[in-house]
C-alpha cells in the first residue's frame, strides 16, 4: 500500500533537468542556452566545455543532469539524445545600492535566473540527419 506514482510531465522519450538560482542575468544565460538548442548532447557538451562564457559550466552541469535522468530514470539511449528545448527564466533580484553625487542613490540590481533543459531520444536515422 504505497503512494501512487506521479504522472510524467514529459513524453515517454524525453527527460529534463532544471537548475535554479544561477547568479547571472537571464539575457546572458539565454545566449549560452541558444548555443546548445537542437544539438546532439555530445556536441552540446563539447561546445559548453570550450565556451568562454562564465555560466557555461553551470549549464553543462544541468545538461549532464538531464542526460543522467534520461539514462537512469527513463531508460533512454544516451547516444541518440538531442537537446530538444532549453529555456531560461527569471528568479529573484537582489537590490543593492551605492551613494552617488548630490545625495542621490545608485541602484545596483543583482539578478538570478534559472534554466530548464529537456533532452529527447530520436531514432538513429533522424540523429544522423541532425549531425
Amino acid at each position: 500500500m504505497g503512494k501512487e506514482q506521479n504522472p510524467r510531465r514529459v513524453a515517454e522519450n524525453e527527460a529534463f533537468a532544471k537548475t535554479k538560482m544561477l547568479r547571472t542575468s537571464p539575457q546572458k544565460l539565454n545566449l549560452v542556452a541558444a548555443l546548445i538548442r537542437g544539438k546532439k548532447v555530445d556536441k552540446a557538451l563539447a561546445d559548453l566545455t570550450f565556451s568562454h562564457k562564465r555560466v557555461a559550466g553551470d549549464v553543462k552541469k544541468c545538461l549532464q543532469s538531464a542526460i543522467a535522468n534520461a539514462e537512469n530514470n527513463h531508460n533512454l539511449d544516451v547516444d541518440n539524445l538531442i537537446v530538444a528545448e532549453a529555456w531560461v527564466g527569471k528568479n529573484l533580484v537582489m537590490k543593492r545600492g551605492r551613494p552617488r553625487a548630490r545625495g542621490r542613490y545608485g541602484k545596483i540590481m543583482k539578478p538570478f535566473s534559472e534554466i530548464t533543459i529537456k533532452v529527447r531520444q530520436v531514432e538513429a536515422i533522424e540523429a544522423g540527419e541532425r549531425a
